[in-house]
């Protein structure tokens, strides 16, 4: 499983991603969150093989991704200055419904969560890996979104899996490329670090019951 371990050093197995820097407080809560809808677990997703998109967001503008679950909407400020790849890449894979019906599979309370994975354990992606590694002054603080990557891959590699900080600092070192930032509904992203997981494992563990990325949307305004 692709994962991050609550240290600044990473498991030989499987490390994830957080992106972007800032002090370690946490961002002031909002008031979108509300119970989680229950939802059936979806079905799992055949392996793709897409393409790297061969272009950029337009530099300049103030991209952002709108992520709807069944537990809430959050939406991620897109780093497109510092992760031009990385954030074109997640995009591209927005737009093509890839993340649809995607599962947040791993909860690490009070550390990250992790999603993006079609196969639902970690192991998934999109059939491509691009590599940008980040600012070496990043900190992996509360809201901020990276990309997941085996321990043995190169700095900055990532695919299709990324998690959201819920701690105060992850203490990470700076090896995981950046995504962005949750900018609206900080609170939907910590109702779901808080829910019932279904085993007690310090790395984390799926939830109890399913949550769902029901879609996400691209947009520059």
């Amino acid at each position: 499983m692709r994962r991050i371990v609550k240290t600044s050093i990473l498991a030989a197995i499987a490390p994830l991603a957080l992106a972007a820097c800032g002090s370690g407080a946490k961002t002031p809560t909002t008031t979108t969150a509300t119970a989680c809808v229950r939802v059936r677990e979806p079905a799992l997703k055949p392996l793709l093989r897409l393409s790297k998109p061969k272009r950029e967001l337009t530099p300049g503008l103030a991209w952002k991704a709108i992520v709807q679950t069944n537990c809430g909407t959050f939406t991620i400020a897109l780093d497109t200055a510092d992760s031009p790849k990385t954030t074109s890449s997640f995009a591209s894979l927005a737009r093509h419904g890839f993340y649809d019906r995607l599962t947040f599979h791993r909860i690490a309370a009070g550390f990250v969560i992790q999603g993006g994975d079609p196969l639902g354990s970690g192991r998934g992606g999109p059939g491509y890996t691009i590599r940008e590694a980040p600012p070496k002054t990043t900190r992996y603080t509360h809201g901020v979104v990276a990309m997941a990557k085996l321990a043995t891959d190169e700095d900055g590699t990532s695919g299709s899996q990324f998690f959201i900080v819920t701690g105060p600092d992850a203490q990470l070192p700076p090896q995981y490329a950046l995504l962005g930032r949750v900018t609206s509904g900080i609170d939907v992203v910590d109702r779901i670090d808080g829910l019932p997981l279904k085993s007690t494992d310090p790395q984390g563990s799926e939830p109890v019951n399913p949550v769902v990325i029901e879609h996400v949307e691209i947009t520059d305004q």
